[in-house]
């Protein structure tokens, strides 16, 4: 069965990356060789691998890409640096019912 993975990049000037991939070694490589000089992060550079969650659904994988692109950076720095209490803490709405437990898969 194919796995599908949500992968956040820390860029050189803080800002977050999150994507979907399949293959998430190929991927950082593509976006740390500079592949695409019309990319966000080619001009970021460089980056590090921060977060990564493994899905079986693409469409889950997908779904959770797009929550993680609407978070706060404050959100998504705490997620990068495995600070769960401040992750619980700037969590609203629907986000605050989280399985915080299932995240730390990064």
């Amino acid at each position: 069965m194919r796995e599908y993975f949500v992968y956040m990049l820390r860029c050189f000037d803080g800002s977050f990356y999150i994507g979907v991939t399949n293959d998430v070694d190929r991927r950082f490589g593509e976006h740390v060789t500079g592949i695409d000089s019309s990319s966000y992060t080619y001009s970021r550079r460089p980056l590090r691998l921060v977060y990564v969650a493994a899905f079986t659904w693409v469409d889950e994988a997908i779904a959770f890409e797009k929550k993680l692109k609407c978070w706060s950076h404050r959100k998504k720095r705490a997620l990068a640096d495995g600070d769960w209490n401040s992750l619980k803490r700037y969590a609203r709405g629907k986000d605050a019912s989280l399985d915080f437990a299932s995240l730390r898969s990064g």
